[in-house]
């Protein structure tokens, strides 16, 4: 790898990517591509989906890195275009379970499941099990801020960004879903 590509700023970066430059490219994913992965992951719940749309945000953002502006973070910017990924993941797996369900029994073997996959490197898989329910079942405005934020480690500022609300909107939904999670995880056992 070249040297000098790691020493760059992300705003700097940019500026080879824009002119078509591989390396840069490279470097986005050398830096970005173990977060945008984790953050997909605990959005959807499912890592080999996860692994598709981690392909897919940085198909994205690289066609749309003209836009990237350098005066946010490229963590911030390519963390919203994965949170869009999801949220279009999301309703076209609404869309396949509306016909699963409408489709006789036989004929929709071809559906995927449903059902998250088996995280195997757990230590306490009951447990891992447990929480990942509950983030599924939290209302995704909520998920988003407690993912970003929480698993993520972002700011409440660059989540705001992220999500394109105020901070103040941030710190109400992480307050909502730390209280749903409580009360999600204390029913459950």
């Amino acid at each position: 790898m070249n040297p000098t590509l790691n020493q760059l700023s992300d705003r700097d970066l940019a500026e080879r990517a824009k002119g078509r430059d591989q390396l840069a490219y490279r470097e986005f994913l050398r830096r970005y591509k173990a977060p945008v992965f984790r953050l997909i992951r605990s959005t959807i719940g499912d890592e080999a989906e996860a692994l598709d749309l981690t392909q897919e945000t940085f198909v994205a953002a690289f066609q749309a890195i003209g836009r990237y502006d350098g005066v946010r973070p490229f963590r911030v910017w390519i963390a919203r275009i994965a949170l869009n990924k999801c949220r279009d993941w999301a309703r076209r797996r609404k869309v396949r379970a509306f016909f699963a369900s409408a489709l006789p029994l036989e004929s929709a073997n071809h559906v995927a499941s449903d059902t998250p996959s088996p995280d195997r490197n757990a230590v306490d898989a009951d447990e891992l099990s447990r929480v990942r329910s509950a983030m599924a079942a939290l209302p995704v405005k909520l998920r988003e801020a407690i993912v970003l934020c929480g698993v993520e480690e972002m700011s409440q500022q660059d989540a705001a960004d992220a999500l394109g609300v105020t901070v103040k909107t941030v710190e109400t939904r992480l307050y909502r879903a730390r209280q749903r999670l409580r009360a999600l995880l204390n029913e459950g056992g």
